[in-house]
């Protein structure tokens, strides 16, 4: 059901070259990962992986302008996204446009620094730093997140720092220490491309081989690793925001991505608050009334997971009831566990996810995407079926001793947003912290 017939090669130069053949429309997804996200950067040092999603679209050597115009004449689409772990850049064109598509990427990943100047840098370095203005400091709630990772991971842990960086970090980046970066982790050697769509994959492989094969491996370098957890035990926090509703964030450390317990926990995740008939839509929402949204999430990484609960207060309700019931459901999981018919909704939930993904061979999540994606973090792009096959697993006694590991109340952060001025909404004993 879910595997993806594909062909991958690795050329001279490191690069891995991923090709899926669907000949049901003429267009073709070029997708490529980089494995450097901003768990590669160090304090002080912070934002240049997404600041570089920027500049990629700035130009290259050979074609010293924007990258948006001569691919959307092609009648294309592109975009790209920075995490923590990994920055891709992806483009769909018709197939026609393949050989211009590969040439871009190849340019700028070979040549970008020749290109790269002082004005780029400042004009790209606004924009980030109008970015972050835009979607955490002015935004409602913008700083939750950013809080609760650096409530769990101290400094120097790499996801102590937010993607989108420090503002006097990105300030302070001159255009040699971008450059060092870049020089780093750009290059074949650290890069997966995955072309998907209305390809042959011996021709594909072919161009992919002209076009990247002449740049250099790059430089290799080691993996990152976290230092041993020093993060507090259980604490209580509290921003005070240009917002109307309180609103409760609670998370708990877990499984890396693809690790022990990984799966199980998407599935509590799913159990708790994964559509009308889940656990914390029907107490909050349904019958209590006391939340006006719930949403319930296992973010993976590849150096530490995060599940997090996040829901909204209604009016008249108060934070401290919506920690009660969640404190109870969670309870009951890993008490009792999850009854078969949770657990099999669950897996028809996943099941749509997966078929999902293999609707599109391009953009966010599609076939090409998905298959960097396995290349990347799990070592090979043929892991649908065993990524499918390890929630399939599941048991409603592995959910319940999944909850039982992660979700302890000793290694939980709760984090209070409240209306300025209203202090006493947040969580009795809550800290209250200053962020910039």
């Amino acid at each position: 059901m879910v595997d993806v017939p594909h062909v991958k090669v690795t050329l001279d130069n490191g690069l891995d070259v991923i090709v899926h053949e669907d000949h049901g429309c003429p267009i073709v997804a070029v997708n490529v990962w980089y494995h450097v996200g901003s768990k590669n950067e160090r304090p002080g040092r912070t934002g240049f992986a997404h600041l570089f999603e920027h500049l990629m679209f700035e130009g290259s050597a050979h074609h010293d302008r924007g990258y948006f115009r001569p691919l959307q004449e092609a009648g294309g689409a592109l975009n790209g996204s920075t995490n923590a772990d990994r920055t891709n850049y992806w483009e769909v064109v018709p197939r026609e446009a393949l050989d211009r598509a590969l040439w871009m990427e190849s340019d700028r990943m070979g040549y970008l620094l020749a290109a790269l100047t002082q004005a780029k840098l400042d004009t790209q370095r606004d924009v980030v730093l109008n970015e972050r203005r835009q979607t955490y400091e002015n935004r409602p709630y913008g700083l939750a997140g950013m809080a609760m990772m650096a409530a769990h991971f101290p400094a120097p842990h790499p996801y102590h720092w937010p993607t989108i960086g420090f503002p006097d970090d990105i300030r302070a980046a001159s255009l040699d220490d971008v450059r060092e970066f870049f020089a780093a982790y750009y290059h074949p050697a650290n890069a997966s491309l995955s072309i998907a769509g209305d390809v042959v994959a011996k021709e594909a492989i072919a161009a992919a081989d002209e076009y990247f094969g002449d740049l250099p491996r790059g430089p290799a370098h080691d993996a990152v690793v976290a230092p041993q957890r020093q993060g507090r035990a259980a604490a209580k926090l509290r921003i005070d925001d240009q917002v109307e509703l309180p609103r409760l964030y609670l998370s708990w450390p877990s499984p890396v991505l693809f690790g022990d317990g990984d799966a199980e926990l998407d599935l509590v995740a799913d159990v708790l608050a994964g559509g009308k008939s889940s656990r914390l839509y029907r107490a909050l929402l349904h019958d209590r009334q006391m939340a006006t949204d719930v949403a319930v999430h296992q973010g993976s990484r590849e150096l530490s997971g995060l599940f997090s609960v996040v829901a909204t207060a209604a009016p008249g309700h108060t934070l401290g009831e919506i920690e009660t019931v969640v404190a109870d459901e969670i309870a009951r999981v890993s008490a009792d566990g999850v009854t078969d018919e949770e657990l099999r909704r669950a897996w028809r939930r996943l099941e749509a996810d997966f078929a999902w993904r293999r609707q599109s061979v391009g953009g966010f999540g599609g076939i090409s995407d998905q298959l960097n994606a396995y290349n990347v973090f799990a070592g090979t792009p043929g892991f649908f079926a065993a990524d499918f096959d390890r929630y399939m697993r599941a048991t409603p006694a592995s959910l319940s001793g999944a909850a039982t590991s992660a979700l302890s109340p000793d290694t939980r952060i709760a984090l209070s947003v409240v209306p300025r001025g209203d202090g006493a909404a947040a969580l009795a004993g809550s800290t209250p912290l200053e962020m910039g």
